[in-house]
């Protein structure tokens, strides 16, 4: 694919990914911005149609299914090395933000599943990966987390807590993996995806206005850092974790209205099922 999306490869073309999530929102952003820097790209997601569509459109391939499968890891990476020959770059963007609520509330088998999505199937993607390439090759890891993952929110304790493993996780297959390969993650803060729109659609203009940058954040923001992360331009660069998040994390020094994501959290009633 050319580089329509308009970002220099960075010394990426030619190389070949595997992103999860890859169909919707900030992991369709990170394929596109893969795919215009030259990169082969595999994704995957649950919607089997849904990922037929981004392969095509992406000139990749794409396999349907549950990361939190534990075939699922083996089998993306056979699919990726029969496609493309090589994996270069894995990006672990696929989550759940379920179970949602107060964790006194927490019902058990939900919160496994939390970890199951948002640790343990990056952890087997990468395994499966390292020993089917990244070993013998070297390559780069990214970790989609969250700026939450340093902080406690209301209602957002399982999400909160996996993604903060993911974090130690980057950080410790980032000491385990050097100096073939580099693992690294972006946290970003509130961006419009679907996945957060019960967050930022009632009132996006009061939300943007809590933030020093002034607005809630896209995925293409997210995919950039992601894409650089990944790319030879970051070649000294491992175990860090690079903040996504319009400021954020800065906010309580910034002189504007106060940031209500807090109490969107609070007040948001999920749909029961």
């Amino acid at each position: 694919m050319t580089s329509s999306y308009g970002i220099e490869g960075h010394g990426l073309d030619g190389r070949a990914a595997v992103v999860t999530g890859g169909t919707r929102g900030i992991g369709r952003a990170v394929a596109e911005r893969l795919a215009g820097a030259g990169v082969l790209v595999c994704v995957t997601a649950r919607d089997a149609e849904e990922v037929r569509r981004a392969a095509e459109e992406l000139g990749g391939v794409g396999l349907a299914g549950d990361v939190g499968d534990p075939d699922h890891p083996r089998a993306v990476t056979e699919l990726a090395l029969r496609a493309f020959g090589r994996i270069d770059v894995v990006v672990n963007n696929a989550a759940t933000n379920q179970p949602y609520g107060p964790l006194m509330e927490a019902d058990p088998g939900a919160w496994r599943r939390a970890f199951q999505v948002n640790v343990e199937a990056p952890l087997r993607l990468v395994q499966c990966a390292w020993r089917a390439w990244l070993r013998e090759h070297g390559g780069s890891v990214v970790n989609i987390c969250t700026e939450g993952a340093g902080h406690a929110g209301p209602n957002v304790g399982a999400y909160g807590t996996s993604k903060a493993a993911l974090l130690h996780l980057t950080r410790q297959l980032a000491g385990e993996l050097a100096p073939k390969v580099r693992v690294n993650s972006v946290s970003p803060g509130l961006v419009r995806t679907e996945m957060a729109r019960f967050v930022w659609e009632p009132g996006e203009r009061q939300l943007a206005a809590g933030l020093p940058l002034g607005r809630i954040g896209e995925p293409d923001d997210v995919a950039r850092a992601v894409v650089w992360l990944a790319s030879d331009a970051a070649g000294w660069i491992t175990g860090a974790d690079l903040l996504v998040d319009g400021g954020t994390g800065v906010r309580t020094a910034y002189p504007g209205p106060g940031y209500a994501v807090d109490d969107r959290l609070r007040s948001y009633a999920p749909p029961r099922s």
